[in-house]
């Protein structure tokens, strides 16, 4: 059993890395001279590097707070489950642990989503989605995966 919450806890936790990673690395969308993410826009012009905020639109802002929001539940849930680690009743489910993990994982599926959509109307045809960007489509089944496991994993003395 001591194994099996170590292995949850790990699988949560590199969700919870990636997560982190994937929101605040600029590298979303990358090209030869230029790259960007959910924050800034920078790019390579005659020598210097050069960093514009993001297009304020709404879509980037929904995916910045999908992204932000995936975070903090994904947080609450690995919260959660120490609370309920020590308080849960022998025989008990984490459900309200696993929730937060999967609402956690929706929302940065929605995220991604919501970026892939949009982001040809706004990214140069020269530019390919980044690695912060695959990390984000990683992090979405890791997470859902970890929150399935939490709702059916039940509580052993």
């Amino acid at each position: 059993m001591l194994l099996l919450l170590l292995g949850i806890v790990i699988l949560h936790a590199a969700a919870l890395v990636l997560l982190f990673v994937s929101t605040i690395v600029s590298a979303w969308t990358t090209g030869s001279t230029s790259s960007s993410d959910l924050w800034n826009n920078c790019s390579t012009i005659n020598g210097g590097y050069h960093c514009d905020p993001a297009y304020t639109g709404e879509w980037i802002q929904a995916v910045q707070a999908l992204m932000i929001l995936s975070i903090i539940f994904s947080f609450i849930s690995l919260f959660l489950f120490f609370c309920q680690l020590f308080t849960l009743q022998k025989g008990g489910r984490f459900f309200v642990t696993g929730v937060f993990q999967i609402l956690a994982s929706l929302f940065v599926m929605s995220g991604a989503v919501i970026y892939t959509v949009m982001s040809p109307n706004w990214v140069p045809v020269s530019e390919a989605f980044g690695w912060a960007y695959i990390l984000a489509w990683v992090a979405f089944p890791l997470a859902l995966i970890s929150g399935l496991i939490y709702v059916i994993l039940r509580k052993r003395e």
